[in-house]
């Protein structure tokens, strides 16, 4: 009898997207600008390898098909998708025509990762959004994610590899949370029981038992109530990826340009693309697309934009650590 490789049945190839990410793949701005990072990243390239660090489906048929001419070879991790996303990335192939020959979805963890499943080659261009699937309702710095699995791969690197995010800056701003923070307000007893375990599992803010602090939550702003900027967005940290990942630290002071109450902290990254600093994706407030960090204070405080008045702050002062074993982002604030 003769064998037959059959194809992978349709609904084994889908994959399932959040509504935000679906909306960005459609966003043309932000297509334009990965499409021409990507190019600026394999231009000067002779049969480069490229190695997609994330889960990006996106990123491997861009680098597939825009390095057709210098002979590309793309490698995917896929770490949550997995074979569906081989799957898929077939299905995509067979309905537009093309080969996958280019394309190789590795199977070993960052961890196994050796010489032997480049074929004996470095890694020319490593790139990442970066995405890592199912994990789109995490900090954004979770998706430092990639500066780790990056400092593993050290070895695997050539000396001049380009790495696509090069950069990511950790941005902040005071902002007027009302209703954020009242939706998020400690419990204590409610008709004879106590809710307080509420407080650790969900996070919350106000009136919290002595030593505790609120914990940074992920939300999408445009989703919280109203909400208004009372400083400029300033810039706390850097995270250079060209190095291994490393503890590091940062501080910056806000001038407060608007009055009112600062009910807390809204924090971000924006991924520099490329080493020109041309290209910069900003996942801040104004983007519906990608969830904030946001740290909530214990109680609202009074701020004030130019002279300062009587109980009342007109700046503050933000201290940032990043513990890389953890990837957890430690911050704190204080009041002028």
């Amino acid at each position: 009898m003769e064998a037959r490789q059959s194809k992978p049945d349709a609904q084994d190839c889908q994959v399932l997207l959040s509504p935000e990410r679906i909306a960005l793949y459609g966003d043309s701005n932000w297509r334009c600008s990965v499409l021409e990072a990507v190019h600026n990243a394999i231009k000067h390239k002779v049969s480069p390898l490229c190695f997609v660090a994330d889960d990006s489906i996106f990123l491997t048929i861009a680098i597939a098909q825009l390095g057709r001419a210098s002979n590309v070879n793309v490698k995917s991790a896929f770490p949550g998708l997995g074979e569906k996303g081989e799957q898929y990335l077939q299905a995509v192939a067979d309905s537009n025509g093309y080969s996958m020959d280019c394309i190789t979805v590795l199977k070993q963890r960052y961890s196994g990762l050796n010489m032997e499943a480049t074929h004996g080659r470095k890694v020319d261009v490593l790139v990442a959004e970066p995405f890592y699937y199912g994990r789109d309702g995490l900090l954004p710095w979770q998706n430092l994610r990639f500066w780790k699995e990056r400092t593993m791969m050290e070895p695997l690197l050539s000396k001049d590899v380009v790495i696509m995010p090069c950069k990511g800056l950790l941005k902040a701003c005071a902002m007027y949370l009302a209703d954020l923070w009242r939706s998020r307000q400690c419990l204590k007893h409610i008709e004879g029981f106590d809710h307080s375990v509420v407080n650790s599992t969900l996070g919350a803010c106000g009136d919290l038992p002595a030593g505790e602090g609120s914990p940074c939550l992920p939300f999408f702003i445009w989703q919280c109530g109203e909400t208004k900027k009372l400083s400029e967005p300033i810039t706390v940290m850097e995270f250079n990826f060209q190095e291994p990942m490393r503890l590091c630290s940062g501080e910056a002071e806000f001038e407060f340009t608007e009055p009112g109450l600062c009910h807390g902290l809204v924090l971000w990254i924006d991924w520099v693309m490329d080493a020109g600093e041309s290209i910069i994706i900003s996942t801040g407030p104004e983007q519906r697309y990608w969830k904030q960090g946001v740290k909530l204070l214990e109680k609202p405080v009074t701020v004030q934009s130019g002279e300062c008045i009587s109980g009342s702050h007109c700046s503050s002062k933000i201290v940032c650590s990043l513990d890389p074993r953890s990837a957890d982002l430690s911050v704190e604030l204080t009041f002028v």
